[in-house]
């Protein structure tokens, strides 16, 4: 798969873009240009809430930000985010597995999603004064990687199709390094100083999540790489906005 290919790859996966072709792509070699997508997904963010504070409330703002994120993605990582909470209701490898394939959301995931909608909303709120959108642009692309190292070092948790099983086992180290260094690259080029540790909660939700999966999976599942995404993106923004506050 040629960069232009990867890359078109990449954004059909990471959001709602219908282009033409990218059903079948590789995601094992797109994967390594996630964070340039996240950038542009924190730019849409960014930009929008702080044109929105222009006019509106903060909080206003931010929650319509939110909501156009959700939007952009098809609230891909939320639902990773929620069927990995209820995956803790299980009592056993299988059963969580199980539980974490029903579409239906329970009592966990459903205070999952809310705790982590008000919580970013809260901190997009705080970081909507102009000069923030470079370190939510940063956040956005350093927490797309964090499917990276989980998929080169876990195997999936169970057989079959998903995005657990076109990347764990298939991305190899060097290019799951090569896109953290890239998410590195953007977080340094637009925030400074700030991408340390924007870069330490994508090391810390990365192990966090790494460890949980590993002990009650077994390996990684889409939902296990949608949750670290989710977790880390709100994670960056609550301690970009703690910094600057």
């Amino acid at each position: 798969m040629q960069a232009p290919d990867a890359a078109l790859g990449a954004v059909a996966f990471l959001t709602r873009a219908r282009i033409r072709g990218r059903a079948n792509t590789d995601l094992a070699r797109a994967a390594p240009l996630f964070p340039a997508v996240g950038a542009l997904i924190g730019a849409a963010v960014g930009g929008s809430v702080t044109l929105l504070a222009l006019a509106l409330p903060p909080l206003a703002a931010a929650g319509i930000a939110v909501a156009l994120e959700t939007a952009i993605t098809g609230a891909l990582h939320l639902d990773g985010l929620a069927d990995s909470a209820d995956g803790l209701a299980g009592h056993n490898r299988d059963h969580a597995l199980a539980i974490m394939r029903d579409h239906a959301v329970g009592a966990y995931g459903t205070c999952a999603l809310a705790l982590d909608l008000v919580i970013k909303t809260a901190a997009l709120a705080a970081l909507s004064g102009g000069g923030a959108i470079l370190a939510v642009i940063a956040a956005y692309a350093v927490s797309r990687a964090a499917a990276l190292p989980l998929a080169a070092t876990l195997g999936p948790a169970r057989p079959g199709d998903g995005a657990g099983r076109l990347l764990a086992g298939r991305l190899g180290l060097r290019a799951a390094a090569a896109g953290t260094l890239l998410a590195a690259v953007i977080a340094i080029a637009t925030a400074g100083w700030l991408a340390a540790p924007i870069l330490a909660c994508l090391a810390a939700v990365t192990a966090a999540v790494g460890i949980a999966a590993r002990r009650r999976l077994g390996g990684v599942t889409g939902d296990t790489f949608g949750a670290a995404i989710e977790l880390t993106t709100t994670l960056a923004l609550v301690v970009v906005a703690g910094v600057e506050a």
